[in-house]
């Protein structure tokens, strides 16, 4: 795995399509028990190089109902964005995250990864990457996500974005967070979940 890793960091395949250069960001141990994975960084990521270190990250991590030291702890959970680098700024946002970066490095992190319980799939991007029968919508993959589990759960993007999302699916914060809170406690402290 640390090999992997350094081979990730000096990783240089978007380079050319990069404005803010190469930064790969993104944290993995063997023993990693969840994974994450999300689109790409932002611009604060980009420039501290520590994974969900903005606004968004504070919102996931009250999802997750987990501090900072949980999140951060390697051997608990794994931070794996579909791209790696920070992709540039598009004219409503962030642009999406390159595609060369999942097909390439998903594979071996993964085969690395041997005590992964759940991977939590964030938005659009990683969910119609990694479920076969995701939804017309994120809103309907997202409603239904009991269908993906035990292998995945998966969550609409914390960015502040989408406040609006939220305020249109309250259902969201009332019937999914209390599972995904629950689901994750469970993982972390080594209470075997449905397989």
């Amino acid at each position: 795995m640390k090999l992997l890793l350094q081979e990730i960091e000096q990783c240089k395949l978007c380079l050319p399509h990069l404005t803010n250069g190469v930064n790969p960001v993104l944290s993995a141990h063997p023993k990693s028990k969840i994974a994450i994975i999300g689109q790409a960084p932002g611009i604060i990521v980009h420039n501290t190089s520590i994974p969900w270190n903005d606004k968004s990250g504070e919102r996931l991590r009250s999802w997750l109902h987990i501090d900072k030291d949980t999140f951060y702890n390697q051997e608990l959970i794994a931070i794996i964005p579909m791209g790696f680098c920070y992709p540039g700024k598009g004219k409503t946002g962030d642009l999406p995250p390159r595609k060369e970066c999942a097909p390439k490095w998903h594979p071996p992190l993964f085969d690395a990864l041997k005590e992964l319980d759940l991977i939590i799939l964030i938005g659009s991007y990683a969910q119609n990457y990694y479920l076969e029968n995701a939804k017309k919508t994120l809103t309907e993959t997202v409603k239904n996500y009991h269908e993906y589990l035990p292998t995945f759960l998966v969550l609409p993007h914390p960015s502040p974005r989408n406040n609006i999302w939220l305020k249109k699916n309250e259902w969201f914060e009332k019937e999914t967070l209390p599972f995904l809170q629950n689901h994750v406690q469970k993982i972390l402290k080594g209470i075997n979940v449905d397989k």
